[in-house]
């Protein structure tokens, strides 16, 4: 019979009474071990009551070894006595799939997961490692449907629809699956592998299947996935709260149900980092926690709080011994810490209940220890191993850098800002030439504090000098740079230097610090200025400018504009003049100076911002102070990638009522008529009690521009908040002050001048030069 590999006969009682050769090959029994054994002992499982009445249909045989061996049965009667059915020749038809004893050892003893299925998804084969998975014997698995054999219905839906679409169209189908194995709590990955088992005819007959544990080298890719993701999640800020929260918030709930991060205090502070005691009860600080329960009910420490970690918790041990720290439920210690954590959480709120495993793991940064960072699972069902500790102390470490960071630039930018505080003029001195009100906005950006400064400087005369400035870069370099720049600006101040050349002073001065700074490189110190000296006598603001944006002025019938001039290099540069221009202004005009973070910004139309300023400056405010805000509110982006400082000066004019000028011939004696009209002047403004010192003051300064000046010379008067004489001069020689010898006949004048008043100098002007000389007024 072709075909035929087996036969046996079995008798009306079913035992077997004949065996062939093919039958030992197919089941390794011989036929002395076979014959008088009842049929059904030779059969993996009892066969479905049809296939026993009719001796036909697929069974499964039980090989001597104990593999499977499907077949498929066909009955020819034997005749006994009377023509009655004495017995069967049962013949096997070898399915062309079926592996030869060798092949058949293979496949039991293959290491993965093996499986065969006919076109309807009954299991047919299943070697020892796939029995194992699924935790069941092959005998209560062979010729059941894959969905009554699983529990998972969605695992089900999607494995048996590869089934399906393998039988269906006989193309393997290649995928990863997810499960849990009845062993292990823990979620398994599979690699799995399906492909058509095909018959003579080439027609599919079943499909085989192989799944590869890849749980190993997915969960390493899940780690370095947590790691790739920690790079680009955490420090997105230099902040040490909100680093430490986007540590919990990467952590829970895929790594922990409940996570926190305690910080010690000195980290929170500006302080240097102390010695991380050895031994003892240590106090950390909680300052982010998070938990996948809503409400965070694990958490006994409120953030903001500082707690004590005896020295046996795992949090303590952490930090002490510089490593990761597994606790694990059952532990003494463990077990006594959660017990004690749980007497002291508020009501209703226990610290750890259900807890079966911890992590904590020290934050350490460039050999500093920070602080401690903890992952408890209470819900998940693995406990926390060795691997999970490697990745934990790989996560703190990464964390740990960008906490330090941000410590480090909260502490710079603390320093920074205090030294720009104190460098920036905290109460503005009282004059009459302007009103005047500023804001300064320290930057919040990753760049950290700048360099930017204002000043208001009286001046002789009643002018007065509005100063705005811009130093490049940000940080403590640049702060102590502005302070520099701030102070020499006050210096050239003091000598009453002209805008345009106080600028080319201080332009010589920023090449010099650049020198020696840096050696070479000066951009890298560069900064603008503006610079603008008012006069309230005269109403005339003259101004220059090194690299800086020009002011915005605002008239008294509320137009606004920029004021057009001609901005010089930043300093630094060096090679090019600085121009001056002069404004002669109304009484009442407004002045704003600023820099450039108002209105210069990486997403801003600068001429937009500029408009938007101008406008701004015209809207109606109840001061000056409500004006800064309102251009500020107006201006300013929500959030300033720079330093912002501005600077408003509503001008005032000193009238004829407060200022006596006279004209002075070159002669001695018109210095008797010059110093009795400056007297009646006094007596009309009802300072005569500061008569006598005025006629000194008025009699020295004549007298020395007559015999060593030159025409024309004059005299002016002016009562501010101090009563100030001025003796200009056509000479641009300028008098000293000196020690006069016992015998010298002169050189007493201005060291007499200089101990009646309360200050005195001279300054350049156009024509020549002016002395001047103030005195206190009466009370």
């Amino acid at each position: 019979m072709e075909h035929v590999s087996a036969a046996a006969v079995i008798d009306g009682r079913g035992m077997v009474t004949g065996w062939s050769e093919g039958a030992r090959q197919l089941t390794g029994y011989a036929a002395e071990e076979a014959v008088g054994r009842a049929a059904r002992e030779l059969l993996a499982h009892d066969p479905s009551p049809d296939v026993l009445a009719a001796l036909e249909g697929a069974v499964v045989l039980r090989h001597q070894d104990g593999a499977p061996v499907p077949v498929t049965l066909k009955a020819c009667a034997v005749l006994g006595r009377d023509d009655e059915p004495g017995g069967y020749v049962v013949t096997t038809e070898r399915p062309r799939e079926a592996a030869p004893a060798l092949g058949a050892r293979a496949f039991e003893q293959a290491s993965m997961s093996m499986s065969i299925f006919d076109t309807e998804q009954r299991y047919l084969r299943l070697n020892e490692v796939a029995c194992r998975v699924m935790g069941v014997p092959e005998e209560t698995l062979l010729g059941r449907p894959f969905p009554e054999t699983v529990e998972d219905a969605e695992h089900s839906r999607g494995f048996l629809s590869n089934l399906r679409q393998v039988a269906e169209t006989g193309r393997p189908v290649h995928y990863e699956s997810f499960t849990g194995a009845p062993s292990s709590n823990r979620e398994h990955a599979w690699n799995i592998e399906m492909w058509p088992v095909r018959d003579d005819t080439g027609d599919v007959a079943g499909v085989a299947l192989a799944a590869f544990d890849s749980s190993g080298q997915y969960w390493a890719r899940q780690r370095l996935a947590l790691l790739n993701e920690a790079a680009a999640a955490i420090g997105t800020s230099l902040d040490v709260v909100r680093t430490a929260e986007e540590l919990v918030e990467l952590l829970v709930p895929r790594y922990a149900d409940f996570a926190s991060v305690d910080l010690l205090d000195w980290v929170l502070g500006a302080d240097e980092p102390p010695p991380v005691p050895s031994d003892g009860e240590i106090v950390l600080r909680r300052v982010a926690h998070g938990s996948a329960t809503e409400g965070t009910p694990e958490a006994a420490v409120h953030l903001g709080e500082a707690d004590v970690y005896p020295v046996f918790s795992p949090p303590a041990k952490a930090l002490l011994q510089g490593r990761a720290v597994l606790g694990q439920a059952g532990e003494p210690n463990f077990m006594r810490w959660v017990a004690e954590r749980n007497a002291k959480a508020p009501a209703g709120r226990s610290y750890r209940t259900g807890v079966h495993s911890m992590l904590a793991v020290p934050l350490r940064a460039r050999g500093t220890t920070l602080g401690v960072a903890v992952s408890v699972r209470i819900a998940h069902p693995d406990a926390y191993v060795a691997d999970d500790a490697v990745l934990a102390e790989e996560l703190a470490s990464r964390a740990a850098v960008c906490v330090d960071n941000a410590r480090r630039f909260a502490r710079e930018r603390t320093t920074a800002l205090a030294l720009q505080h104190s460098l920036l003029p905290r109460g503005l001195p009282g004059q009459a030439a302007v009103e005047v009100a500023h804001r300064y906005l320290p930057s919040g950006s990753l760049a950290g504090i700048g360099g930017d400064w204002f000043d208001v400087i009286p001046l002789s005369g009643s002018r007065v000098a509005l100063v705005v400035g811009d130093v490049v870069g940000h940080g403590i370099p640049s702060s102590a740079t502005m302070g520099r720049l701030c102070t020499a600006v006050r210096t050239l101040a003091d000598v009453d230097l002209p805008p345009d050349e106080l600028l080319t002073h201080l332009d010589d001065l920023v090449t010099h610090l650049a020198a020696y700074e840096n050696g070479e490189d000066v951009a890298e110190l560069g900064a603008t200025c503006l610079y603008a000296v008012y006069d309230p006598v005269t109403r005339r603001l003259t101004l220059a400018a090194a690299g800086h944006p020009a002011p915005a002025l605002v008239l008294p019938d509320g137009t606004a504009r920029l004021v057009t001039m001609t901005p010089g290099p930043p300093l630094g540069v060096g090679g090019l003049p600085f121009e001056a221009t002069e404004l002669e202004l109304p009484e009442g005009a407004v002045v704003a100076l600023y820099t450039d973070g108002l209105i210069e910004d990486r997403d801003r139309d600068v001429d937009r911002a500029t408009d938007e300023l101008c406008r701004s400056l015209t809207a109606p405010a109840e001061s000056l102070d409500a004006l800064c805000d309102t251009v500020l509110k107006a201006v300013l982006p929500e959030e300033p990638s720079d330093d912002v400082a501005l600077l408003l000066a509503r001008t005032r004019v000193l009238g004829a009522d407060r200022v006596a000028t006279w004209d002075v011939a070159p002669d001695p004696a018109d210095v008797a008529p010059t110093r009795q009209a400056a007297t009646e002047q006094l007596t009309a403004w009802g300072l005569d009690e500061a008569a006598f010192v005025t006629e000194l003051v008025v009699s020295e300064l004549v007298t020395n521009a007559i015999r060593y000046g030159e025409p024309p010379i004059q005299l002016r008067l002016i009562r501010d908040r101090t009563l100030i004489c001025e003796v200009s001069d056509g000479s641009s020689t300028s008098p000293h002050l000196r020690r006069a010898h016992a015998f010298d006949e002169g050189g007493r004048g201005l060291l007499l001048v200089a101990q009646l008043t309360q200050r005195w100098g001279s300054r350049q002007t156009g024509r020549g030069k002016t002395i001047w000389a103030e005195q206190t007024l009466p009370d």
